[in-house]
């Protein structure tokens, strides 16, 4: 049986990388993560291939306009993209595969073949998020401003019932980690038993 994608989603700074990254130490032999494509330049450590594909606006267009992507949005002046191949080859080796996507890029997966389980991480407070984004050192004001404006709407959509099919407030690191483990353990084990 082929394994249902996890997808991951909420606003920029809510911790997502955070609570992936303890799911991968728990579980890696059992998860894959879909590297995104993106046309934003690489923040300081991030490798093409590893943490996305950093390609140019026109190449991201065009691999769009072929129906190559599973999911694509504009994020904060930047084009963010889940390509087929890149999901395709997680599940078809056996492993949950981690999509961290937007809330568009929800509503496109959501009319996919796929199947997956949606799981919505969201900051204590849209207080708590700029904290979390001001300590990161990488954001202007007008980044910063962008960033809050989307994921306000973000905020919205993941409030809406039955959007997704688990909620964790991102407070704790720790606690949120266990939800999501608790959330993702009956999958985990399904493939384990194969």
């Amino acid at each position: 049986m082929t394994p249902r994608p996890l997808v991951l989603c909420g606003p920029s700074g809510v911790g997502k990388s955070t609570l992936q990254k303890k799911l991968l130490e728990e579980f890696g032999p059992h998860f894959g993560f879909s590297v995104s494509h993106t046309t934003r330049s690489p923040r300081e450590g991030e490798e093409h291939g590893k943490h996305y594909y950093f390609v140019t606006r026109q190449e991201m267009q065009e691999a769009i306009d072929k129906g190559e992507f599973i999911e694509h949005a504009e994020y904060s002046g930047n084009l963010y993209g889940t390509s087929k191949k890149a999901v395709h080859n997680v599940l078809g080796n056996g492993r949950i595969c981690i999509l961290d996507i937007d809330t568009q890029g929800v509503m496109q997966v959501k009319k996919t073949d796929l199947q997956a389980q949606f799981v919505f991480i969201r900051p204590p407070s849209i207080e708590d998020l700029v904290k979390r984004l001001q300590a990161r050192g990488t954001e202007t004001e007008e980044s910063l401003n962008k960033r809050l404006t989307t994921a306000k709407k973000e905020l919205e959509y993941g409030a809406v019932k039955g959007n997704f099919d688990k909620v964790i407030i991102n407070d704790n690191v720790e606690e949120a980690y266990q939800e999501l483990r608790d959330f993702m353990l009956p999958a985990v084990n399904e493939i384990k038993d194969d």
